[in-house]
């Protein structure tokens, strides 16, 4: 049963993240990317995804550090050169615009991972299958096809390692010829199954008539107060973008930050917008504690965050 932001209606949730990656992209301030990356972290434990996280913590921390170690040595604006790399200038400002670029991508890398645990297809298909059905089925089975690929990969590599096809011993060439090998037997047991999927979706139908929905979601009071929490508060930082809050400019050359009123009342609005899910997560949580500590209910066994049956779960 879902509890806590992972039961909201989806137009919550898709607000939320589609306000999210928005923000990675357009308030390119140190501030406002460690505040997000930390809420959302922050909402990640507190939805029991620690574990998830740590496992592809290592390939996120890799995919955004080498953008900070290369930007400097391909980008050479800025008037600040620290040093020179095979009569190259490295400069401060190409060093920190590699650090900011590094924070919005590790941003961007967790906010969809967190998307991944709150979004479910379900509800994705709920949301778009009846404005674009075609293209939503085909986002869908586009994600779907990288964990795939990964699973039948490492399948494929453990049955032919027994045939002595292994990519971790041997020459540089056989090793390509055995990655080649892979490859081939990847690509030919996916094209198979797409076949497959395609007659067995002509058979039963799919396209003739208007597609419906496994679940029926209704919103309620407390979706829409947290919907138009999430409008209010996200529009505020937009608007302040807008008026030039919220960046800060590395190139050229390097400006100082300032702080202003107007610059305080757009980064609380942000964090209030970052900090909603949490506070629902949070507020759960203690009402379960609560719950225990009070013995009630006594006859339900229940769990962190479990509600009890509603509109969203039937």
């Amino acid at each position: 049963m879902s509890s806590g932001f992972r039961s909201m209606h989806p137009t919550v949730a898709i607000v939320y993240y589609a306000g999210l990656v928005l923000f990675a992209a357009l308030l390119f301030h140190p501030v406002y990317l460690m505040t997000e990356l930390i809420g959302v972290l922050g909402l990640l434990l507190l939805q029991g995804q620690g574990k998830t996280l740590l496992r592809g913590l290592p390939f996120y921390l890799l995919m955004a550090g080498s953008v900070a170690v290369l930007n400097p040595f391909f980008s050479h604006r800025g008037s600040n050169i620290l040093f020179y790399f095979m009569d190259q200038p490295v400069t401060l400002e190409a060093i920190l615009y590699g650090l900011m670029m590094m924070l919005v991508l590790l941003t961007i890398l967790i906010v969809f991972v967190s998307y991944n645990y709150t979004v479910t297809t379900d509800k994705f298909m709920y949301l778009f299958s009846s404005v674009a059905p075609k293209s939503a089925l085909l986002t869908l089975m586009s994600l779907r096809f990288v964990p795939l690929f990964q699973r039948r990969l490492r399948q494929i590599t453990e049955i032919q390692r027994t045939r002595g096809i292994d990519t971790s011993k041997g020459s540089v060439r056989k090793r390509m010829k055995d990655g080649m090998t892979l490859l081939k037997v990847l690509l030919t047991w996916s094209l198979e199954e797409a076949l497959q999927t395609a007659d067995s979706m002509k058979a039963r139908g799919y396209g003739v008539s208007k597609r419906s929905s496994y679940a029926n979601y209704k919103m309620d009071r407390q979706d829409i107060f947290v919907l138009v929490m999430l409008v209010v508060s996200g529009l505020i930082p937009l608007l302040g973008w807008l008026q030039g809050y919220g960046t800060m400019q590395i190139y050229p050359r390097l400006k100082p930050l300032e702080y202003t009123w107007q610059e305080a009342v757009v980064y609380a609005s942000f964090c209030l917008f970052v900090l909603i899910p949490s506070g629902l997560e949070g507020k759960e949580k203690w009402i379960w504690r609560s719950s225990q500590r009070t013995g009630y209910p006594s006859a339900i066994p229940m769990k962190p965050g479990t509600r009890f049956m509603s509109s969203r779960s039937r």
